[in-house]
Parts: C-alpha cells; sequence; structure tokens
C-alpha cells in the first residue's frame, strides 16, 4: 500500500503551538472520487491565520483533531478526474501541511501557468494569497491617493513590504513598523519606505510618540496586520475620515486569554474614520488582474519580495514558529518536493 504523509493536529495550542500539538502521520493514499483531483504537493503557505484554524472558536471552520492541517498550497496534478484539470498541471489550491492533497470538485483552485524566469516559488508570494491580500486591501479598501500617508504595521513580512511598496507606487508617503533595527533598515533600503519604526521595547506612550513623529501630516491609511499596541498607537494619530484595513491581529493570536480591546477606538468616531476586516478570498474572481499588474510592476523593477523557504515536513514546527518570533526572512514556505521528481530532503 502506497502511503502519504500529513501534519495533524493532536491537541488545541494554548499560547504558542508546541511540537507536541503536531504529529506527522503516514495513511494511505487518497483515492480520488468523480469530478475530485490529487495533487502532489510542492511547497505549503504557512500564515498566521493557520495558528487561528487550529482554535475551537476559529472564524473559519476549526481544524478537527486528529485532521491534517489546512493551508494554501503549490502542487502538480497527479490523478485528475475533473475535467477541467490534467496530470502535470500547476495549481494553487486550498490543501493539506503534507505529500499530497484532494481538491474536490467545485473547490476553487487557481492554475498556475509559469512564464518568464520567476522561481515556482514566487506563485505562492508576490503572485500568491500574499500579494492579493496586499493588492486589494490597499487598492480597494485602503483607496490610496497622491500624498497621503499610509502607516503599515508587520511592515517587513510578506503583506506588509508589499503594501508600502503599491502605496509608494501611488505616490503615497509609506511608513512601516517592524521589529528590530535590521528589519526597520530594510524597510526603508530595500521596500522603499519613507520611515520606519521599530515597536520593540516600547511603550504605548513612546510608540505613540513615534507614530506622530515619523507622519507628521497624520495617517490616512493604516494598514493592521498586528493588533496590539501597534494598533492602539495608529488610532492616536488617525486624520479626519481615515481608513483602516484590518488583514491580520498576529499579535493576539496566542493569547490564551482574549484582553480588552484598543483604549484608542474611540477615534473612529471622533474622527469619522471607517475600519474594515476582509479576507483575500473575497476578491478571487479578481487574482488574475491584480498578478498581470503585479507581474508588470516586478518586471519593471519596482517592487521586490522575499521568500524563507525551509525544507522537509520534519521542518514544520521549527518553521510555523517563524510566525511568531520574527526570524523569518520573507515570505514564508515549507518546500515538500520537486515538480515531477522525489521529495525535498529534510534537515
Amino acid at each position: 500500500m502506497t502511503l502519504s504523509r500529513q501534519v495533524v493536529l493532536r491537541r488545541r495550542p494554548r499560547g504558542l503551538p508546541l511540537a507536541e500539538d503536531f504529529e506527522i502521520v503516514s495513511q494511505p493514499m487518497p483515492v480520488i472520487a468523480a469530478g475530485e483531483a490529487m495533487i502532489r504537493t510542492l511547497y505549503c503557505s504557512l500564515d498566521p491565520a493557520m495558528r487561528r484554524w487550529m482554535d475551537e472558536d476559529s472564524y473559519s471552520d476549526p481544524i478537527p483533531l486528529g485532521a491534517p492541517l489546512r493551508c494554501l498550497c503549490l502542487g502538480q496534478v497527479q490523478e485528475s478526474r475533473n475535467k477541467e484539470l490534467r496530470s502535470g498541471d500547476l495549481l494553487l489550491a486550498m490543501g493539506t501541511v503534507g505529500q499530497h492533497s484532494i481538491v474536490p470538485e467545485g473547490r476553487w483552485f487557481s492554475r498556475v501557468e509559469p512564464s518568464g524566469n520567476w522561481p515556482l516559488s514566487r506563485y505562492l508570494s508576490l503572485f500568491g494569497l500574499n500579494g492579493m491580500t496586499a493588492y486589494f486591501g490597499l487598492l480597494d479598501i485602503g483607496r490610496p491617493q497622491p500624498d497621503e500617508t499610509v502607516l503599515v504595521s508587520g511592515a517587513a513580512g510578506s503583506v506588509g513590504s508589499l503594501v508600502g511598496q503599491i502605496a509608494k507606487i501611488n505616490g503615497c508617503h509609506t511608513v512601516g513598523v517592524a521589529g528590530g533595527a535590521r528589519k526597520c533598515r530594510r524597510l526603508i533600503e530595500e521596500f522603499s519606505f519613507d520611515a520606519a519604526i521599530d515597536y520593540r521595547n516600547r511603550t504605548l506612550a513612546q510608540l505613540t510618540a513615534d507614530v506622530r513623529a515619523a507622519c507628521p501630516q497624520g495617517v490616512d491609511i493604516y494598514f493592521d496586520n498586528v493588533g496590539g499596541v501597534v494598533l492602539d498607537a495608529a488610532l492616536a494619530a488617525i486624520n479626519d475620515r481615515a481608513r483602516l484595513v484590518e488583514c491580520g491581529m498576529i499579535s493576539l493570536y496566542n493569547l490564551s486569554e482574549r484582553g480588552a480591546g484598543p483604549s484608542n477606538i474611540w477615534q473612529i468616531i471622533a474622527k469619522r474614520a471607517t475600519m474594515r476586516g476582509f479576507l483575500g478570498r473575497e476578491y478571487l474572481d479578481r487574482f488574475p488582474e491584480a498578478i498581470v499588474q503585479l507581474r508588470s510592476w516586478a518586471r519593471e523593477g519596482r517592487i521586490q519580495t522575499r521568500e524563507h523557504v525551509d525544507v522537509g515536513l520534519e521542518r514544520f514546527h521549527e518553521a510555523f514558529l517563524r510566525l511568531f518570533d520574527g526570524s523569518n526572512e520573507g515570505k514564508l514556505m515549507l518546500k515538500i518536493a520537486d515538480p515531477d521528481q522525489g521529495d525535498a530532503a529534510g534537515p
């Protein structure tokens, strides 16, 4: 019997996930039904949202105990009973952290047609959900105008770094918040931010003063990937009719108890601002539009992206924790295999 390895959820994490919360198991190869396809996973995207899916009170369907972890995958069709897919096709699809995933009939997928000299991993970063999230979150919800000030938290991350660059392309003054002097330098030198704020070891009062100093004209758009104290500091500096784009709140995901909300939330009323959350999947039918524009900007050298790739299922827990300790150096993903070749070697 041919087996496929998967990372399953053994217990629900309390606080920061522990290695004991997960297990790598070998299971019989899935059998596909009519309309389905089986993909051989090449790369798994590791994203903060996965931590929330592990909780019983997740905003999405919680991952059942004993079930494989969900993630966005870049894979190659190995077997298909779906008339739209052929063996060998490359695609993005919601799958699992493991060697193989089933793409059910009617489930969203996006065919990947490599062009130019882009590495395959680019279709899971700049041309994947992270690029789509930055593109539509800023342009559709933030609605940037020339000379406006855009403040981005988690600015050195895979989404935040793209938001800052897209804002700059649209003529905005860009300020990024990141952790550590090295990442702050990267914001300015590599991602073209106008200013950077290091949030580490700063009180709310200090961080508020930092935001006001870096944004002397106030904040017109705040793109939030972090929540917590950075959101509070941003609220203190928003302009009249500011737009707050709520993409993520990674600073809260590992709290064992939910704390109080932002103390400055009244600013939404005082400044007649809007605060809107969104999910990248809202824009699935418009992904091709964004990919065309992002490819154009990348070819012109107007937008840069970084990737951090760990290799092998055995590295899952170590790699996943990079999302929370800040040790990832770009869009975080786990490489499982190469196209039409064997499994990627472990550590």
